[in-house]
């Protein structure tokens, strides 16, 4: 460890940090993002951490004369929409997180 560096400064340093990562933290569990399949028949809804809220599934997906290739059809839309709201969730985790982990690399002595 450097003997010049200041520990009280490295201290609040590390302080306001770990306040602005919770405040990232809260923020993108309070975000809602979407993704979206099949030109918007399907629409999944996500938090900023990537949980899933909410999936809508337009009727018209629904085919009633071919259950089974309905059910395909929709089990491949609702998991190219979760996969695209997930993709969306994680631009924004490296947008609110991001520079907090470049920032721990600036600390003085590190």
């Amino acid at each position: 460890m450097n003997p010049e560096v200041n520990l009280q400064q490295l201290l609040e340093q590390a302080q306001l940090m770990q306040q602005q990562l919770v405040s990232a933290q809260q923020e993108l569990n309070d975000a809602e993002v979407q993704g979206s399949a099949g030109g918007g028949l399907v629409v999944a809804t996500v938090n900023g951490s990537g949980e899933l809220l909410e999936l809508k599934i337009n009727p018209k997906v629904i085919d009633s004369g071919d259950a089974a290739e309905t059910a395909e059809t929709v089990a491949d839309l609702v998991i190219a929409a979760v996969r695209d709201a997930v993709r969306a969730a994680g631009e924004l985790q490296q947008e609110k997180l991001g520079p907090l982990s470049q920032g721990l690399g600036q600390l003085p002595g590190f």
